[in-house]
């Protein structure tokens, strides 16, 4: 048996452990239930990955993500470890070889999401393995208090029925201790291993600024700390908003969001972990395999919508142990913003029925059939044919997804078309002329049957994998050799993809999870509250705050956050009149925004907003529809 450190060295190049990784490997590798509580950036995948590579034998991995599954298996893969990720996309008879690959073909791990447990192939397979461990990673997901709380998690239990000799670990990056104690009894856990690492970062500054003006505070920001950083933002279309802004300032910035293609999305990733970008605009989309040591500064422009998330992305700031920044910007608006957007959207339980219904229409499903069928989805199509509010639509189909009713795959992916429509003499006649695009045609043709005769769906990235190539050179081929009237060629771009879980039964199905929904819209509430007074609390040191969330309460003040170094201070009432006069004085000839007022007085920018507060309401001044203030004429 090689010794756990022998395999970080070998295969991850490491020569130590972090804080508790070795701790969690040994009881691992002891049989015992473990329960690993590990922020952001603590090393959790590895806590489970060395003791099954210690021990003989295959590790089950539960994760809800098929993209953090997909990612976890390739980067085992390119170590030359054997893995396998058992997602929502293969077929009945690919599942079937899969599993028996599993069984006698010296496999490592297999990967799969808590809906595949309740098939009964999956099961009688898992029952056959060999398994040394079974690691349930996101864990916080088997709570009805977690942060994204996924019923089929309970099925879980249901590996320990199938392997009942074989100890489980649970590993999450943020749990209350609510949630810690709902994971271990869900678990079924006797006597576990506890390992909960401090959510205190040291070095890492966290900061609440008002400001009016966003973008120029981030300006500032950037030039202050010129080093790698990472801007996340509601939308899509803010990441390209700010990115083109910032790179009109004279900054390297690109972004990142779901609806790039893989190519793209790859591209803009090694642009910014290269550092040939300072700053990478994104969604939440951007978070999975982040493993960048030297990020500076993280930016919240928007107000995240739960403290479990924010300390998530926070955490990415800083992991080189220097010092580091995680910034949220907060104006007057935020608060309804931020409201508007997760609280008055929560769909009721009749409007998740109707979607429900109207879904299964759509894809022309049955009563009693469709269970494991997938369909693209079009999501502004849906919405438009059915005049459904998006957002409202969009929460109410996520609603859907973590039930476990449908399976919702946001990968941007092109649906692609083709038919042959010369005979084979003649494309062959073509591709000695045309070699570039043999490989291409060739490749389809030993992949797809029939393509003479009628018009196939056929999968661009399959191909690409199969010959080594980029996705957007096969897409290229194809509307060449559809140009040259070789093909028919239909193309069509979508961001979505939906797979049924269960035979439709309508309202029953939705009945049975609508206590379900009305507890996780509670949560919801209780988690914006909790962002709301975190923003506006400026008495209580900031990282005091989050560490007593997550159940950290012998703490001490940081020193380093905005409340600790006095952003926050009221301006002395025996100085107000003075700047007040001065105030008035800039603004005798024209309107200023709160930025030029700055620029023109001696007025420090962390108390221009107090000032103009009590201006407006002693109507000194007034606003204007380009949010300049005035001087009010009385």
């Amino acid at each position: 048996m090689q010794h756990p450190i022998q395999i970080l060295e070998r295969y991850w190049n490491y020569t130590s452990f972090k804080p508790l990784q070795e701790d969690i490997i040994n009881a691992i590798i002891e049989g015992e239930d473990t329960f690993a509580l590990l922020p952001t950036g603590g090393g959790k995948s590895l806590c489970f990955q060395i003791p099954s590579l210690v021990k003989d034998g295959i590790c089950i991995v539960i994760s809800p993500l098929i993209a953090l599954m997909k990612d976890q298996v390739n980067s085992l893969k390119q170590k030359g470890i054997k893995a396998m990720a058992l997602t929502s996309e293969f077929k009945y008879s690919e599942v079937d070889t899969m599993l028996d690959n599993c069984i006698y073909g010296n496999y490592k791990f297999l990967y799969l999401s808590p809906e595949r447990l309740q098939q009964e192939i999956v099961q009688d397979r898992i029952r056959q393995m060999n398994v040394n461990l079974i690691a349930v990673d996101e864990a916080h997901c088997i709570s009805q208090w977690g942060n994204d709380f996924r019923p089929a998690y309970k099925n879980i239990q249901l590996l320990r029925m199938l392997q009942p000799n074989v100890n489980v670990v649970a590993l999450t990056a943020t749990a209350t201790p609510k949630v810690v104690d709902d994971i271990i009894a869900e678990l079924d856990f006797i006597n576990p291993k506890i390992f909960k690492k401090s959510f205190k970062r040291d070095k890492l500054a966290f900061m609440v600024f008002h400001t009016e003006d966003k973008y120029h505070k981030i300006v500032q920001i950037l030039k202050k700390n010129p080093q790698s950083s990472i801007i996340y933002v509601r939308n899509r279309k803010q990441t390209i908003e700010i990115s083109n802004y910032l790179e009109g300032q004279g900054f390297g910035s690109t972004y990142y969001h779901g609806g790039l293609t893989n190519d793209q999305k790859e591209a803009h990733f090694n642009l910014w972990m290269n550092n040939q970008k300072q700053v990478m605009v994104a969604t939440n989309a951007f978070g999975m395999g982040i493993d960048k040591a030297d990020v500076k500064t993280v930016i919240h422009i928007n107000l995240p919508e739960s403290i479990e998330s924010y300390f998530q992305e926070a955490g990415r700031a800083g992991r080189n142990g220097k010092k580091a920044f995680g910034i949220i910007l907060k104006n007057e608006g935020d608060q309804e913003v931020v409201k508007n957007q997760f609280l008055n959207v929560l769909p009721s339980v009749e409007f998740i029925k109707q979607v429900y219904r109207k879904l299964c229409n759509y894809f022309q499903i049955s009563y009693g059939e469709g269970e494991f069928s997938t369909f693209e989805f079009n999501f502004n199509s849906f919405c438009k044919t059915y005049n459904f509010n998006t957002h409202t639509t969009y929460n109410a189909l996520q609603v859907l997804d973590r039930n476990s009713i449908i399976s919702l795959s946001q990968q941007y992916h092109n649906s692609c078309q083709v038919m042959f429509i010369v005979n084979q003499n003649t494309l062959f006649s073509y591709l000695n002329k045309h070699p570039e695009l043999g490989l291409i045609s060739k490749s389809i043709l030993r992949t797809y049957g029939g393509i003479f005769d009628q018009t196939v769906k056929i999968n661009t990235l399959l191909i690409a994998g199969k010959i080594s190539i980029k996705e957007d050179t096969v897409i290229a081929g194809l509307k060449r050799l559809e140009q040259d009237e070789i093909i028919t060629l239909k193309l069509n771009k979508t961001d979505a993809e939906i797979t049924f879980l269960e035979p439709r039964e309508d309202n029953k199905t939705i009945n049975r999870i609508a206590k379900t929904i009305e507890q996780q819209h509670q949560l919801k509430q209780q988690q914006i509250a909790a962002v709301i007074d975190y923003i506006n609390n400026d008495t209580i040191c900031k990282s005091e705050q989050l560490l007593a969330y997550f159940g950290e309460d012998e703490t001490k003040p940081c020193g380093i956050c905005s409340v600790c170094l006095g952003l926050h201070k009221e301006t002395s009432i025996d100085k107000l009149p003075s700047k007040i006069d001065e105030i008035i004085s800039v603004l005798e000839k024209n309107p200023l925004s709160s930025r030029l007022i700055v620029e023109k007085t001696s007025i420090k920018e962390s108390e221009i907003t107090q000032i103009l507060k009590e201006m407006l309401e002693q109507e000194l001044i007034e606003i204007t529809n380009t949010n300049s203030y005035k001087k009010k004429h009385k």
